[in-house]
């Protein structure tokens, strides 16, 4: 046993050293336009799924099946996610195609709502999933959680709809005055107005074509 202690140990060493070296080198580019690895984007993909299990398993839905939050979610969705996870008959924005990890498409996704609570609370570390649990309480998180529960199955024109009939988001609605907010709600403010405008909904406001 003693003959590989030493062997090892000077393996781990020089493993250490190396990856150090790499480190502080700054050869490794972290641009958003220049993917992982694919063993590091591997990795840290499932670092990520498991992590979000193991975090959420044991959190208890409310009913999500409930009028009032659906309609509650559609106005925070609209004016918190569509930028980055568009919706029906919104095919893209300027902010989602320079984002890395992609975000998913929610209008094209059904995802499990405890792991989508847990992320809409607490965010998602080195992407640009905001933990939004900072500024919106759990009420709100879980009227995001029923919404994008149906999302999938909507049509651009129910969605459109639906937006225009939600509540306003009140959360936004305090902070818009605060020191460094004006520019976010004016982005969420578009957003929302993208999403109810008169313009077909087969595109978004922003797209690629018209830059």
């Amino acid at each position: 046993m003693r003959h590989w202690v030493l062997p090892a140990a000077s393996l781990s060493a020089v493993a250490l050293v190396g990856a150090t070296a790499f480190v502080l080198s700054g050869s490794y580019n972290m641009g958003a336009d220049a993917p992982h690895w694919s063993l590091t984007y591997k990795i840290l993909q499932t670092l990520r799924m498991r992590s979000i299990e193991a975090h959420s398993k044991d959190i208890a839905l409310p009913d999500l099946n409930s009028p009032e939050l659906i309609l509650k979610g559609a106005g925070q969705y609209a004016a918190m996610c569509v930028t980055c996870h568009l919706a029906p008959g919104v095919k893209d924005s300027e902010l989602a195609p320079g984002l890395y990890p992609q975000p998913p498409e929610l209008a094209k996704s059904q995802l499990d709502p405890r792991s989508a609570f847990w992320v809409i609370k607490h965010g998602l570390k080195m992407s640009a999933m905001p933990a939004w649990g900072k500024t919106h309480d759990d009420e709100t998180i879980w009227s995001m959680v029923a919404f994008v529960n149906k999302l999938p199955s909507m049509s651009p024109q129910e969605y459109k709809e639906m937006v225009a009939n939600a509540p306003p988001d009140e959360e936004m609605e305090s902070m818009k005055n605060m020191p460094g907010m004006k520019s976010m709600h004016g982005a969420a403010e578009d957003a929302k107005n993208d999403a109810t405008s008169s313009h077909s909904p087969e595109t978004s406001h922003h797209t690629h074509g018209a830059d």
